[in-house]
């Protein structure tokens, strides 16, 4: 199977002055179809980092990215908001909901983005909103959405655009236990019943139990890789090939 996006000997430093300062030291990860994978470690280590070049939001210093088998480094930006758009979705722990805009205009800004508007539009709008649970808040504008809706909200836009990738900052940091919970669940599915690979930044450690890899970053190094023992045998074969190539 190949890697829904693999990165390797990665770097990135960020320009300070005269000197730069490392975020990335060489990392090598990949992420399969159907996997959820969480970066972990303490604030500064590069999860963030890691998490914006494997999403063409942030180029590297050095190193490849390939997403979806295709090589994305040095594309100019037009052609990466097309990679964006044609394979990556993105929750962010702020919702990024636009205030003015219902929780059905929200999600059809991604439709628009592929083509598809108007009725046909307001009708996919409606199942997606539907299949993350709240398809009676359609009409309803972010201020009247409570903080769990908001991000069912920005999950229903992020699918909307067929994404084989979903890449997640603090998705829950902004919500409760409870209903953290409730959108952890939710996300899961996302890779082991839609088969998309996911990869989630978090620092909360109760939330662990939903990886099925856990990738520990330090000092912008892969500390270690940790594969959950309720891995399917499947997936489990190319999770420990993906750790063969990783520096531990």
């Amino acid at each position: 199977m190949q890697p829904a996006v693999a990165v390797r000997e990665l770097t990135k430093t960020y320009a300070e002055g005269a000197a730069g300062v490392p975020a990335l030291r060489g990392v090598d990860l990949d992420v399969y179809p159907g996997e959820l994978v969480m970066l972990v470690g303490p604030s500064g280590s590069g999860k963030t980092t890691l998490l914006s070049i494997m999403g063409c939001i942030l180029s590297p210093s050095t190193g490849s990215v390939r997403v979806s088998g295709k090589e994305v480094n040095g594309l100019q930006q037009k052609a990466l908001a097309q990679v964006r758009l044609e394979h990556i979705g993105f929750v962010f722990q702020g919702f990024n909901l636009f205030p003015t805009l219902t929780a059905g205009e929200n999600v059809e800004l991604m439709l628009d983005l592929k083509g598809i508007r108007g009725e046909a539009a307001k009708v996919r709008a409606r199942q997606l909103l539907a299949m993350v649970g709240i398809g009676e808040k359609y009409d309803t504008f972010p201020a009247d959405l409570s903080g769990g809706q908001k991000q069912r909200v920005a999950i229903a836009r992020a699918l909307a655009g067929e994404p084989d990738i979903v890449l997640a900052d603090e998705p829950t940091a902004a919500l409760d236990s409870h209903t953290g919970r409730n959108v952890m669940q939710m996300v899961s599915e996302l890779a082991h019943e839609q088969g998309r690979a996911v990869v989630i930044v978090t620092h909360d450690l109760r939330l662990l139990e939903f990886a099925d890899r856990t990738v520990r970053i330090e000092d912008g190094l892969i500390a270690n890789s940790e594969i959950s023992a309720e891995v399917p045998a499947a997936m489990l074969q190319h999770q420990q090939a993906a750790l063969a190539v990783q520096v531990v």
